[in-house]
């Protein structure tokens, strides 16, 4: 009899252990906050021309290619820029420029955030894991270690400071938090992600670097993360799953998006002819691994059928390739943040997955209204579906983002209440969508479409 009660007593103690085990590999998204620059720092259509008249080396068959990216970008007039490039300094930006630009994004939304924090019982002294994503800037000491010098962090906090990751740095900065979140108990975590505008800055003639100075903004953004069951009260949402890929060992994939620097040894980031194959090769390899997690069985049956039918009538016409199957995101999915790179990056992914206009709005205004923030610009997307009301408690929502290397990223997330903080959107939610999404860009510089 005591043999089996002890039995019996190790039997629940391993079940406990397991169960820790699993409820701790949750992974909570408690808050964030998208950082919104001062107004002395907007573009607008105007000064945005200026800024290409700046550039002297420019002849004119590139200034009528930049203004004709411009044109066809998508971005609106109240976008962001480093205060260097504000003050006309893109030519003679300093290593302090840079630091500047930084702070002024990590240290504001740090402090939004942590003011929120602060409700939930969180201070910066209970951070346990700082995940920094800036790609194109890595001084020393860190920017991390600038963050944990500032807010008076612990001794053993487990700093971690990314570079180099490109638009997908924020989910590869999440993958890593629930790694450590897996093999720890009750761990609480922050998330900052940003870019580097002002010291990449591209000034010369090379076209395939001239696109980033279009698209590319100012923008950051800082997350509150947690494994902790206590805080999923207070969570606004919970991470289901997350995949990555990576498809840097192709050669042409590696290189179609890259620093560089051109003819004359200036530096800027290269976009090349492949990308756009890099993109759905890493696109389709994602999605093979990310959609039998996240769609329901019956989907995943039906999709089976559909493409085993077109390939039956493929074999019955010689010469006539098979129809392309599409499936249905939407079984499974209520939202789509899909990564605002450019108005060609938003209509191409959404024509594939087959979404509507409703569901590419919050990727289509974010790139109006903030640019192409690079890894933050998700969270602009998910704060616009926030500000909008869309989000309500058990919706999913899937984010896709890509990145040099050449990477794509994507992850499920469902959320735990419903949600209606405007954040960074406040001053400006109630106008969005406009009725009429005017070009100002158009309107200044329309003519050079027609050029020939």
């Amino acid at each position: 009899m005591a043999s089996a009660f002890m039995l019996f007593y190790c039997f629940l103690n391993i079940a406990w252990v397991v169960f820790r085990r699993w409820r701790d590999r949750r992974c909570y998204l408690v808050d964030y906050v998208c950082f919104k620059p001062s107004d002395d720092r907007k573009i607008s259509t105007e000064f945005s021309g200026k800024i290409v008249e700046r550039n002297r080396r420019l002849g004119f068959p590139e200034y009528k290619f930049l203004l004709k990216v411009i044109v066809n970008s998508g971005i609106g007039e109240e976008t962001y820029g480093p205060m260097n490039i504000v003050e006309g300094r893109e030519e003679s930006c300093t290593f302090s420029d840079g630091l500047a630009e930084m702070d002024s994004c990590l240290d504001s939304t740090l402090d939004e955030l942590f003011k929120r924090a602060a409700a939930s019982g969180v201070t910066p002294r209970d951070v346990d894991v700082l995940v920094v994503n800036v790609s194109m800037f890595a001084p020393a000491p860190s920017l991390a270690s600038r963050i944990v010098r500032r807010y008076g962090m612990r001794e053993d906090v487990k700093a971690f400071n990314l570079a180099g990751m490109g638009c997908s740095g924020s989910l590869i900065s999440l993958d890593l938090v629930w790694n450590v979140f897996q093999v720890r108990g009750k761990t609480t975590a922050v998330v900052l992600t940003s870019e580097s505008i002002g010291p990449n800055w591209y000034c010369g003639r090379d076209k395939s670097m001239m696109l980033g100075n279009c698209l590319f903004r100012s923008g950051g953004c800082a997350m509150l993360l947690s494994n902790d069951p206590a805080m999923r009260r207070r969570s606004k949402m919970s991470l289901r799953s997350l995949v990555r890929t990576h498809i840097g060992a192709n050669d042409d994939a590696h290189n179609c998006a890259a620093q560089l620097e051109d003819d004359e040894g200036l530096v800027g980031f290269f976009l090349g002819k492949d990308l756009p194959k890099a993109a759905v090769r890493s696109f389709t390899d994602n999605l093979q691994r990310l959609l039998p997690k996240v769609l329901p069985t019956r989907e995943l049956i039906l999709f089976a059928a559909r493409t085993a039918k077109q390939r039956l009538k493929w074999l019955n016409k010689a010469g006539a390739a098979p129809a392309a199957t599409r499936i249905n995101f939407k079984s499974g999915i209520d939202h789509f943040c899909l990564h605002p790179g450019g108005a060609a990056v938003i209509e191409g992914v959404g024509r594939n997955m087959g979404l509507s206009a409703y569901e590419l709005e919050p990727s289509r205004m974010t790139l109006h209204r903030w640019g192409n923030t690079s890894a933050s610009s998700l969270w602009y997307v998910l704060a616009y579906m926030e500000a909008k009301r869309r989000l309500r408690k058990r919706h999913r929502v899937l984010m896709v983002t890509f990145g040099a290397g050449f990477k794509c990223n994507s992850c499920v997330w469902e959320v735990e209440r419903d949600l209606d903080d405007e954040g960074a959107w406040e001053d400006c939610i109630h106008s969005y969508p406009p009725k009429t999404l005017a070009n100002p860009y158009f309107e200044k510089y329309g003519w050079i479409n027609n050029e020939q």
